[in-house]
């Protein structure tokens, strides 16, 4: 019998504890301090990690629980230094791989046309970058098809035991958003720079690993762990 979980103290206080860390991050931006920045940018992602590692349920939650964990080592790389802007990329991508095989967890089934559009999305990204990319063509060109790999075996798990259920959509949302963060990130760097760009970017970022982290934690109670045809 599927049942819902309820979220309780220990739950609540991580989530004060990540909302409070994104706060004072948003303030680090607008008062231009970098140790603030520094300081608090991991922390929202640690609180997920720590949620999923505590509430998360099936196969996928010890791959999130890494990704989100080398998340939040980007965070920290990339906002310590822009000298560490590789060693961050490598962190992310990292976090890509371990998100894929969460949901290559949940299931197998190829469904090639769902990855058609995430296909077009690292083409288009790649032909918007590559004038700006310089001797960084392979790096972006491997972590441009790893977060669309990512992005369409979320899509993937998507109705994979018959009706779709919310915490598949909740794991497709967050890698979409997860998408779009990064792809803003590399136009800007890129192509060119976006004004105040920086807010959009954490935004769309912290609300994608929250969808990617709900996924496992909000998973229903007794739900099949591996779809039949996967086994």
């Amino acid at each position: 019998m599927i049942e819902r979980r309820q979220i309780g103290a220990r739950e609540r206080a991580l989530a004060a504890v990540g909302v409070v860390a994104a706060a004072a991050f948003l303030a680090g931006i607008a008062a231009g301090s970098a140790p603030l920045r520094l300081a608090a940018k991991p922390i929202p992602v640690l609180c997920l990690a720590f949620w999923a590692a505590a509430a998360g349920r099936g196969p996928a939650t010890r791959p999130v629980c890494f990704g989100l964990l080398l998340s939040a080592l980007g965070d920290g790389l990339l906002e310590a230094s822009p000298g560490l802007f590789l060693a961050g990329l490598l962190a992310f991508l990292a976090a890509h791989v371990a998100y894929t095989a969460g949901f290559l967890l949940e299931t197998r089934r190829p469904r090639v046309v769902r990855g058609v559009p995430f296909a077009l999305w690292a083409a288009l990204g790649y032909l918007a970058m590559r004038a700006g990319l310089a001797n960084l063509h392979l790096p972006v060109v491997v972590y441009l098809a790893a977060i669309c790999v990512m992005m369409w075996r979320a899509a993937a798990t998507v109705g994979h035991e018959g009706k779709a259920q919310l915490h598949e959509w909740l794991a497709l949302a967050g890698a979409v958003l997860f998408g779009m963060s990064d792809t803003l990130i590399g136009l800007d760097h890129f192509r060119a720079p976006l004004p105040e760009a920086r807010v959009p970017i954490i935004l769309l970022y912290w609300l994608g690993q929250v969808g990617i982290a709900a996924s496992t934690g909000l998973r229903p109670v007794g739900y099949a762990a591996v779809s039949k045809g996967d086994r």
